[in-house]
């Protein structure tokens, strides 16, 4: 990295040593989710955080479920900045595993553990930052504040959802960085670095669709089968096509990865609609999903079910409102006795890119890898950026680590893990981020 004149010196040997440590311990805390039992988590941070001098709250939704926020003070002439990181991690299938999930083991360059992309490593990255502005002195603009949450795996209700009920004045912040972003290194079949800024997120809506009708004997159909009903509603969603939306952001997005010859199609808005009825990719990107993921129905071969289930994975292009989309689902099953139930909800609304901290990722990461294509994304998962958003505050899903398709795939799956030189530049990009963002 291209050293500026007011930089502090870092011996990155040794911060990295440090920082490849604190993951590995960190990696070996056992935070899956259910149950969560977070609380470990802010243990062990906290312990850190003590040892350096600096205070901390706990916040307390319950059974373990607890989050920690610790500020380091600036002169109040900017608003805050807030790293931003969630401490649960998905369960594992240990069997399917080459290595102990929960081991924090450094092997063939790599150190491996559940949460290590997702997202104790960019926790940690942010941890490091954080406490270096500590231990230098550094004079600040804005109040940094650390956050790590709890619940973020299963939909924030005892993390951020219980900390904006709750504790809304902790989340004040101009600027946040979370996970959501990061670099590949390679996109469309493309071998050149891409970093992808998430400044925007599909919303998750997650339905159960209830049909329920006259029970009976197999052997003497009638009109009013609840199995018969959902079959035939759910049909009808499946054949339901929905409109496209090419949204500023994939413009953008499209636009930047054409001009650097990483997209060869079009980066207009019929173009790409008319990708993306070949790859489901742009599809996602450019539409509202339906996933069906459950079916349950009937007792018995011989008895006609008198109730009959099915759950939705609904995906919402940012800025859909969940109740508009709902009254337009109703109509396409257009039937009145399948209902529906509301089993986890979430929206939000669209950042800019076209702001200082934005240029500021931009520059870090250039300088950084020098033939990096930086764009501003849209994350097709969730994350608690949308309740941040949605707030008015600029919440980027941003990270500095460089990671092959490969390895990617072991966010929610198998071997999990990070390469130690991506983690190398995730600690670089998040500390120089912060420390331009927040120094005076």
């Amino acid at each position: 990295m291209r050293a500026m004149s007011n930089a502090p010196s870092i011996d990155w040997d040794s911060y990295l040593d440090e920082a490849i440590e604190r993951l590995c311990a960190f990696l070996r805390v056992d935070t899956s989710n259910p149950p969560g039992n977070e609380i470990l988590a802010c243990n062990f941070l906290g312990e850190i955080l003590k040892a350096e001098g600096i205070d901390y709250d706990l916040y307390d939704a319950g059974n373990g479920r607890v989050s920690l926020r610790a500020v380091l003070k600036g002169d109040g002439s900017k608003r805050p900045l807030m790293l931003l990181n969630h401490t649960d991690v998905v369960p594992v299938e240990r069997e399917f595993w080459d290595e102990e999930p929960f081991s924090g083991l450094i092997k063939d360059g790599h150190i491996w553990g559940r949460g290590a992309l997702d997202m104790k490593g960019l926790g940690i990255a942010e941890l490091m930052a954080f406490l270096t502005l500590k231990r230098l002195n550094i004079p600040l603009a804005r109040d940094v504040i650390f956050f790590a949450q709890a619940d973020e795996e299963c939909g924030s209700e005892y993390g951020m959802r219980f900390i904006e009920r709750e504790y809304p004045e902790t989340l004040d912040a101009e600027f946040v960085i979370n996970e959501g972003g990061g670099g590949s290194t390679e996109a469309f079949g493309v071998e050149r670095p891409v970093y992808s800024i998430a400044v925007s997120e599909k919303g998750p809506l997650w339905l159960r669709l209830v049909a329920e009708g006259r029970p009976g004997h197999g052997s003497v159909p009638h009109d009013d089968n609840a199995l018969d009903r959902l079959v035939r509603a759910m049909h009808r969603i499946q054949e339901w096509e929905r409109p496209m939306t090419v949204s500023p952001v994939l413009t953008e997005y499209f636009g930047r990865l054409n001009r650097a010859g990483i997209y060869k199609g079009e980066a207009t808005a019929d173009a790409l609609k008319a990708a993306a009825e070949r790859d489901p990719r742009i599809r996602a990107l450019l539409t509202n999903t339906i996933s069906a993921t459950t079916a349950t129905s009937g007792i018995k071969h011989n008895v006609i079910p008198a109730r009959a289930e099915a759950t939705l994975d609904v995906r919402l292009l940012p800025g859909v409102r969940p109740e508009e989309f709902e009254a337009e689902l109703t109509a396409v099953m257009d039937d009145p006795k399948v209902r529906i139930e509301r089993v986890h909800v979430g929206w939000s609304d669209t950042n800019p890119f076209d702001t200082e901290m934005f240029r500021v990722m931009e520059d870090v990461l250039h300088e950084l890898m020098e033939d990096a294509v930086v764009v501003p994304g849209m994350t097709v998962g969730f994350t608690d950026s949308s309740v941040l958003r949605n707030r008015g505050t600029i919440s980027y899903g941003f990270s500095g680590g460089l990671t092959t398709p490969n390895v990617a795939r072991g966010v929610h799956g198998h071997n999990e893990r990070v390469s130690i030189e991506s983690f190398r530049l995730n600690c670089q990009a998040v500390w120089e981020v912060t420390r331009r963002m927040c120094a005076k």
